[in-house]
């Protein structure tokens, strides 16, 4: 079910969400937090849908800031959403005029879920400090994706400029299973010591630097960034450990497949597909406290690990 309130008030928003509560039985029970979503009037059915899939894990209240700052007339325009049309969740869209777009606390202080915990998506570009922004101070956690702006590159360094206890990047979170898979793999004999290491990716993969980062974080070692003019949007190619015993490869070979290749093994196959925005945004919601490693990569090893061709 949607209704459309055209030309209405944050205050009128509510009320309409205590009405259906009483009178078509949808109510806030079991809704463990509040997902805020920021975006731009005509960008937010993407991010509804992976937010709805995600909601069948996380079941939340949705609440959509959508502005067009430029517009000459302030008006606010909302739809609410809930049974078939919005998952395990309830979904408010705030689309947001002129002057209107101005306040966007004031528009969503008042539909928070009392007493949970609130998490705030920037799926498109990200301002500056995220934690600073009035969207970004209601949030216990602050989520962005580096990759989905228009400089990748550009927008991971601001948000490891502006990072505070609390922000995350989908650019981390596509690492996961790299992450998981190469420390893995150097917990197997032989237990040979990491002398340096190698990372390739597309030219647009903020998720490369991140990993190069975080592997001269925790080997200490040195670690050689490589990206590919070609090729862009296909992520992280291929990562090289060099030990005395000979190199560990991982290398992406289709979408969803990458080659493990150590000396002395035959090779292997396995199963690592880019995850994506469902999965990302059901990951992160699985943890409301800050992601201490995140931090410490950004803070320690991004500059350090900026790509060099």
């Amino acid at each position: 079910m949607i209704i459309d309130l055209p030309d209405t008030t944050a205050s009128q928003v509510s009320k309409t969400l205590v009405r259906i509560r009483d009178e078509a039985g949808a109510v806030a029970l079991g809704r463990v937090l509040t997902l805020i979503i920021s975006s731009e009037i005509g960008d937010e059915e993407d991010v509804i849908a992976a937010a709805n899939e995600a909601s069948r894990e996380h079941p939340m209240r949705i609440i959509v800031v959508s502005t067009d700052a430029e517009a000459t007339t302030a008006r606010l325009d909302a739809e609410i959403r809930v049974g078939g049309d919005a998952g395990a969740s309830e979904v408010i869209v705030l689309r947001a005029h002129g002057g209107t777009a101005h306040d966007l606390r004031g528009l969503v202080t008042g539909l928070l879920l009392p007493d949970a915990p609130v998490v705030t998506w920037w799926p498109g570009q990200c301002p500056d400090c995220v934690g600073d922004t009035s969207l970004g101070k209601l949030a216990q956690r602050r989520i962005t994706d580096a990759a989905a702006a228009s400089d990748p590159t550009d927008s991971l360094r601001r948000v490891a400029a502006g990072y505070r206890p609390g922000d995350t990047d989908f650019a981390w979170t596509r690492l996961t299973k790299w992450r998981s898979q190469l420390a893995a793999t150097l917990d197997q004999p032989p237990f040979d010591t990491v002398l340096r290491a190698e990372v390739s990716g597309a030219v647009d993969s903020p998720s490369t630097v991140l990993l190069a980062a975080w592997l001269e974080l925790r080997l200490q070692v040195p670690v050689s960034v490589d990206v590919a003019d070609g090729n862009p949007s296909t992520g992280i190619h291929r990562v090289v450990l060099h030990r005395e015993s000979g190199p560990i490869s991982l290398e992406r070979t289709s979408p969803t497949v990458v080659v493990l290749s150590q000396p002395g093994q035959p090779t292997h196959e396995l199963s690592l597909p880019r995850p994506g925005l469902r999965e990302c945004l059901a990951e992160e919601l699985r943890r409301l406290d800050p992601d201490d490693e995140f931090g410490a990569v950004l803070d320690n090893g991004v500059r350090a690990a900026e790509p060099v061709a």
